[in-house]
């Protein structure tokens, strides 16, 4: 990350992915999909934590180095950068049920990156961003199908 100007920046993301006590899997399909998507150029990661909530709520975070057996995610652990403040890790863990395990990532999309590059040449700030939330979508696929066939 170092290596790269801030003018030449994507827009940068994170998700919080949780399992149930005992569940957790972060090798296997996931972190292939993950490789898959870095290998393509599509994002850079920036940071992956682990984060474990015991059953009182106490919260445990661990940066991907420490985890121990990292699989396939071991060619990216090298390039991660320590991202986020204490206070970032507990707002993240606040949305965790007790007894669960949650991965973060963090990373820039670096297929949006020109576009991002220009928009800031060109006098532009980016001033909000969101994400639909798939379930969301497809509510609204079906009430769009259910009001299209009531005509009927």
């Amino acid at each position: 990350m170092t290596d790269t100007s801030l003018d030449d920046l994507g827009p940068v993301d994170y998700l919080v992915v949780e399992f149930p006590a005992g569940a957790s899997n972060f090798t296997g399909e996931m972190a292939a999909e993950l490789l898959a998507l870095v290998d393509s150029g599509t994002i850079r990661v920036i940071d992956i934590l682990i984060l474990t909530k015991d059953e009182d709520g106490a919260v445990d975070a661990m940066e991907l180095a420490d985890v121990g057996e990292l699989g396939e995610l071991q060619a990216i652990e090298a390039q991660l950068a320590e991202l986020l403040a204490e206070e970032d890790v507990e707002h993240l863990a606040a949305a965790m049920e007790p007894g669960s395990t949650a991965g973060v990532l963090i990373w820039e999309n670096l297929w949006a990156a020109p576009f991002a590059s220009a928009a800031r040449r060109a006098g532009g700030q980016l001033i909000a961003n969101g994400r639909i939330p798939i379930q969301a979508i497809l509510a609204s696929i079906e009430a769009d199908e259910a009001s299209g066939t009531e005509g009927d």
